[in-house]
């Protein structure tokens, strides 16, 4: 049997509660087998923003993802951490993660999770047909607000509008760049954050 196993990646700088209520439900909607957290070491569209060293973000991701068996109440099945970005040498593109996933799970479907802005970009990415042939579909999350033209992205990607599902999720404006703001400048985040997070934040001083 098939598994489908989705992918969500990103910086995760830090990775906040938005982002595991949307890999939540993506989970749940689109029925996959499992769901991998990618963090990326830079991405290849951010080479002039800091970045937060990549162990502090694998050890938030750690501490923010839920643990336990697939039926137990301490765990969210499925959830797993992938550190397959951080296994080669850079720029990192979807396409490459993509193809050695391929190599790890021959007989999985793949599913990109990616937001609406990135929908948008998809275009822009480095080989974004071979992205598109590799995938399922993909999994898009749209933000507050978001409004995306498919017929004008299939006709740059044919076959693009065919692979687009959307997650339906609660809409909440946190993001990583808000958060970093705030702690930066004194404000309110502890809530935007597993507690877990929230205490590794506070234990090593980030985004001061």
């Amino acid at each position: 049997m098939r598994e489908t196993i989705g992918l969500f990646g990103g910086t995760f700088d830090p990775p906040h509660l938005g982002h595991l209520i949307l890999a939540a439900e993506a989970l749940a909607q689109l029925q996959l087998t499992r769901l991998l957290w990618v963090p990326a070491p830079r991405p290849p569209h951010k080479p002039d923003r800091p970045i937060t060293p990549v162990h502090h973000r694998l050890e938030m991701l750690r501490r923010a993802l839920p643990k336990g068996r697939r039926d137990g109440v301490d765990g969210l099945p499925g959830f797993e951490l992938s550190t397959i970005e951080m296994e080669r040498h850079g720029p990192h593109y979807t396409i490459e993660t993509l193809e050695n996933l391929r190599t790890q799970f021959p007989s999985a479907d793949f599913v990109l999770l990616i937001g609406g802005d990135s929908l948008r970009d998809l275009p822009t990415w480095h080989r974004p047909l071979d992205v598109l042939a590799a995938c399922r579909f993909l999994g898009v999350m749209r933000r507050p607000g978001d409004s995306i033209d498919i017929h004008a992205l299939d006709d740059i990607l044919p076959g693009l509008g065919q692979k687009v599902r959307f997650v339906d999720s609660p809409l909440l404006e946190i993001s990583s760049s808000l958060i970093r703001k705030r702690i930066a400048t004194g404000g309110h985040y502890r809530y935007y954050l597993h507690p877990a997070v929230y205490d590794y934040i506070q234990e090593n001083n980030l985004y001061r």
